[in-house]
């Protein structure tokens, strides 16, 4: 048996409690991990409250990234061994001792890493990774802007689309975290409490906008970030808190040329998470052990209290990353 957190029914922080399980084997193509550390993130959040189920197949029990040991190896698998050290994207299942993972799902912890750090980096980096640098095609001197620069997502996307070479601006809910922000490589961090980011774009680039946009808002910033963004300028989605429906001038978007394109993640192929994990490898994987880009751990907090990170992730007070440990 091991121990778990589970939904015991869609609600509040509240609803999360401790659980006993039976600890799952290892199927052909997978490995099972002892989980040293798991991330919090806000799929876990709507998992929860019930709006936000897994697919078909994949664990109830919440946590779509962990890191930690290999303690079993499925058959087929050839790229880790027993005792390696890795951390994986999971589609459910890791706030619990053990956890399956598809084995190309996995990573080496980086040299130097502890499982707490390494645990920050699967859901946040396939995401940007995916999103910023595939679909929003965001290449060496073009301008940057990611919305919420002080999220785990956030932290993620100004590290390395600086370390990989392009301008970066940031926006985040108070002067604290934009210091944050500017601190891990933003050039200029706008607090949207109290500045219009589209004036404050326009003023930094000349008026000519930035070049990728990264939104996890939506809603009403649709309008604003057509404005914002530059000719041929590329809008990617990963999220609606702030509404999935809203209205786009489409002369705007004519006119510029513009890109407006998302994804999720959580319900893609292994095949296709493969392919992400490989172009991390390659490409992001050296930037974390030369320590260009670093781990933003805010808070650690044992299974037990999985509800108090559950209440700080909505509280939206934290920078960087929250996680779990058993």
């Amino acid at each position: 048996m091991m121990q778990v957190v589970e939904i015991s029914k869609p609600g509040g922080p509240e609803v999360l409690r401790l659980a006993q399980r039976p600890r799952p084997q290892a199927g052909p193509g997978e490995v099972l991990i002892q989980v040293g550390a798991a991330g919090v993130n806000r799929p876990d959040v709507m998992q929860r409250k019930g709006v936000y189920p897994p697919p078909a197949g994949a664990s109830d029990i919440p946590g779509l990234e962990v890191a930690g040991t290999v303690a079993e190896v499925g058959t087929g698998v050839r790229n880790f061994d027993l005792g390696d050290r890795v951390c994986a994207l999971v589609t459910g299942g890791g706030y619990a001792q053990y956890c399956l993972a598809p084995a190309q799902q996995c990573l080496a912890v980086p040299a130097g890493w502890s499982d707490v750090d390494a645990a920050s980096l699967p859901e946040t980096f396939f995401t940007v990774w995916s999103n910023v640098f595939d679909r929003g095609r965001l290449r060496p001197g073009e301008s940057f802007l990611v919305q919420g620069g002080s999220s785990g997502i956030g932290v993620a996307a100004i590290q390395l689309a600086r370390a990989l070479g392009s301008r970066v601006f940031a926006t985040a809910g108070s002067d604290e975290k934009c210091a944050a922000c500017v601190r891990l490589g933003a050039q200029r961090a706008i607090n949207y409490r109290t500045e219009d980011f589209v004036a404050v774009i326009k003023a930094e680039t000349g008026g000519r906008g930035v070049d990728v946009i990264l939104d996890m808002i939506g809603g009403e910033y649709l309008a604003r970030e057509t404005t914002a963004l530059a000719e041929d300028g590329r809008l990617v989605f990963i999220n609606t808190m702030g509404g999935a429906k809203t209205t786009v001038n489409l002369l705007e978007v004519m006119v510029k040329r513009l890109t407006i394109t998302g994804s999720t993640l959580r319900a893609r192929p292994v095949a296709v998470k493969a392919q992400i994990a490989q172009e991390l490898a390659q490409h992001v994987w050296p930037l974390l052990e030369n320590g260009s880009v670093q781990p933003v751990v805010y808070r650690t907090y044992p299974f037990s209290q999985a509800a108090a990170a559950h209440a700080l992730m909505e509280s939206s007070e934290h920078v960087g990353k929250i996680i779990l440990v058993p």
